[in-house]
């Protein structure tokens, strides 16, 4: 069925020019009795836990658009789909819930796909609608058109390594088993990411089909053999605890395991504050701007087994290092059973799939906590040297790290965000956390943008003030200060402004290549976010720090902390270039 949203009739007033005129009232009024395909998906979303919908309008998605107006989610209109992925994604860590990405025909998808990508890699739950052209307009140049005439559809609108499910809607007939493919991958533990994509007639089509939202899902724990088999591997020599994002719902119980076995405690970068860092079985993160003092524990205190949890032990966490390797292997543990043995394939590993918590319980009936029990090995801990503020000169970025651990971290209950790049390496180098889900990167896809823009969704979907710390690179890539400032969202946007990309300025450096143009303009980012109706403040010395981190947190706008940073101190990221030259990214 083919409708208008307006039609042309003739002005002869006017020159006989077309101008547009909105359809009969009669039949509008005909149509909104009836529910509509766009309209029963939308409720479908409501009744799945979707509380938030982020992205940008266009025509092809407009009535899909104005069903959620009307609906009880609330729309966030973005200034660009990446952003409003990004942003989708770390609302989803934030709320614990689904979250919508919407966007139109054409652009509007692809400009979402980095977004969704990260969304896929770090495991968020996001699903995107879009519109897609007409079937009788399909390969005839639509504007902006969306069928397999301009667009793969294969990967886009089909389930692949971009979206756990992915349709396109032809007939409101389909969207009971839709929905029940939805709520099964919205019940599953880990991320699920779909793509639903209805053409823009279709959408406005009176759709008598229910949709069955209700999907019951059963434990995935180990049996009692495997069980069995696992105790008794952990049982004969010390072992180490490595823990990955993915076991960020087993805190408690990660922390009895190590504290009655003495087990030496390491994270991923994305893993940290799950065990306290403060505690001195934490030995420290692995991987990509982590600490020395991994190393000397597995140079000096190798363990005979390393009991993986959550953790791909992808390039960032682990370089592919083989003194990461313990003689007797890895016992890994995920709810993806495609995952353990993919990082070390010589490695031996004990693969068990189960969820985290659930394989915990069951391991911590035969590993009781004594009272009064404690470690007996003394184990390295990552070390750190405060530094005190110099009178002169730019801000040095460990200071930086310092002044916001103090402030923020210790001072505050603000989720604190990383930018790939430098303030990536130094804020998982340099903070420290003792609790989960106050500290998000993103390592996977590591796309420069996401933290600029999910700050708002994390303040957003968590209802609490969120810190991005950013360069002025990606500050400048993709932000959406104009976005918080619509919605009064009190996000913080603490930006390394050091007039380069300093990461690549410093990391070819280190691998030979010279010459290469990293350079980006002097910015004010204070007054960008002043211009765009926020607050912000420029930082010249580091005198000035505490104070301006101090009005940033108390703000009740967006505010852009602008930092004028010292570029030359070098950031901890030894370990990605030594990564990077053994692949052979070196000057010949």
């Amino acid at each position: 069925m083919n409708t208008k949203s307006y039609q042309t009739v003739n002005n002869t007033s006017s020159g006989g020019s077309s101008i547009f005129s909105p359809p009969d009232s009669d039949k509008l009024t005909q149509s909104t009795n009836q529910t509509t395909v766009g309209e029963t998906v939308v409720k479908m979303l409501e009744e799945m836990g979707v509380e938030s919908a982020f992205g940008i309008s266009g025509g092809g998605i407009g009535p899909l658009w104005a069903a959620l107006n009307r609906s009880n989610i609330q729309v966030l209109h973005f200034r660009h789909e990446s952003g409003a992925a990004f942003a989708a994604c770390e609302a989803s860590f934030a709320s614990d819930s689904p979250v919508v990405v919407f966007t139109t025909t054409g652009p509007g998808i692809t400009n979402a796909l980095t977004g969704l990508l990260a969304a896929r890699g770090e495991g968020a739950k996001v699903i995107l609608l879009s519109a897609a052209t007409a079937t009788g307009n399909r390969g005839r140049w639509a504007c902006q058109e969306t069928s397999s005439h301009t667009m793969p559809i294969s990967g886009l609108f089909t389930p692949g390594p971009l979206f756990n499910y992915a349709t396109i809607i032809e007939t409101g007939d389909e969207i009971p088993e839709i929905s029940r493919r939805l709520a099964q991958g919205l019940s599953q533990p880990g991320g699920f990411v779909a793509h639903i994509s209805i053409p823009t007639p279709i959408q406005t089509t009176p759709c008598t089909a229910q949709p069955q939202v209700g999907f019951v899902r059963g434990e995935l724990a180990p049996s009692v053999n495997v069980m069995a088999e696992c105790v008794q591997l952990l049982s004969q020599e010390p072992f180490a605890i490595w823990i990955g994002f993915g076991a960020r719902g087993a805190a408690a119980e990660i922390k009895q395991l190590a504290e009655s076995t003495g087990a030496g405690v390491m994270c991923s970068p994305r893993a940290k504050g799950i065990f306290p860092e403060n505690h001195p079985q934490f030995v420290g993160v692995t991987g990509f701007s982590g600490h020395t003092s991994v190393l000397t524990y597995m140079r000096e205190q190798k363990p005979c087994r390393i009991l993986v949890l959550g953790t791909r032990l992808g390039e960032p966490t682990s370089f592919w290092d083989p003194e990461m390797v313990p003689a007797g292997g890895f016992i890994h543990v995920d709810i993806d059973p495609e995952v353990p043995g993919v990082a070390y394939p010589s490695a031996p590993t004990f693969s068990i799939q189960s969820e985290i918590k659930i394989f915990l319980k069951s391991l911590l009936q035969y590993f009781p906590l004594s009272p009064g029990q404690t470690c007996s090995l003394s184990l390295p801990n990552p070390e750190k040297q405060e530094t005190s503020a110099h009178t002169d000169g730019l801000v040095r970025p460990d200071f930086l790290m310092d002044t916001i651990q103090r402030v923020i971290v210790e001072g505050s209950d603000a989720v604190i965000l990383a930018e790939a790049g430098n303030s990536f390496a130094w804020a998982t180098n340099r903070l420290c956390f003792n609790q989960p889900g106050r500290y998000r990167i993103s390592t996977g896809m590591g796309a420069m943008g996401h933290a600029v823009t999910g700050v708002v969704g994390a303040s957003w979907g968590g209802h609490t003030k969120a810190v991005a710390i950013v360069g002025d690179g990606a500050m400048l890539m993709n932000s959406e200060v104009s976005t918080a400032v619509r919605f009064n969202i009190p996000a913080v946007w603490i930006v390394l402004n050091d007039g380069r990309y300093n990461m690549c300025a410093q990391g070819m450096n280190l691998q030979g290549f010279k010459g290469v143009d990293t350079q980006i303009p002097s910015t004010n980012f204070a007054l960008i976010a002043q211009g765009m109706g926020g607050d912000g403040i420029c930082v010249s010395q580091e005198s000035e720090l505490e104070a301006a981190l101090t009005k940033a947190l108390a703000a009740q706008v967006p505010f852009v902390v602008d930092i004028n940073l010292d570029p030359k101190q070098p950031a901890p990221i030894g370990g990605r270039i030594r990564s990077l030259i053994e692949q052979g990214a070196i000057e010949s």
